[in-house]
């Protein structure tokens, strides 16, 4: 499921709205070629969100702020740029995207692995093939002649 947008407010969960008021975007001139465009369109956009400051619950602030991740400040503002596209409204779009998909990989559950033992029946056919291998590899020695 990708990002959802209902009544103003950014969808992460049934229970977990953002509003997008709590996200500044701020429009800059991109970098790079683009010939004449370039020098008098601002078409990039900055995303910016403070992490401590927002509506988000306590669970999201704390994993957002443990990941290690280059556009999260050591205040906890996240910047987002993005530049690729020549209108500004699919860039912000693309950086609302990129935002929803930090977000929402930062408060991934990992479910913990429980700890297995080999079945009976699998050690034995384990055991079994190591001893036919062996077999095999002995049979390929040198008969050694008495004499």
């Amino acid at each position: 499921m990708g990002m959802m947008i209902e009544n103003g407010c950014l969808i992460f969960s049934n229970k977990v709205r953002l509003p997008l008021t709590e996200i500044e975007f701020a429009a800059i001139r991109a970098q790079g070629a683009g010939g004449q465009n370039v020098n008098k369109v601002s078409s990039a956009i900055h995303l910016r969100f403070d992490i401590k400051q927002s509506s988000l619950p306590d669970f999201y602030k704390s994993r957002l702020l443990a990941i290690k991740d280059s556009r999260i400040n050591k205040h906890g503002i996240i910047v987002i740029k993005g530049q690729e596209y020549r209108t500004q409204d699919k860039n912000k779009k693309a950086v609302l995207e990129r935002f929803y998909r930090l977000v929402k990989e930062a408060t991934k559950v990992v479910k913990a692995r429980k700890v297995t033992k080999p079945t009976k029946a699998s050690q034995k056919r384990r055991l079994e093939g190591k001893s036919r291998r062996s077999e095999i590899k002995s049979m390929r020695s040198r008969i050694k002649t008495q004499g």
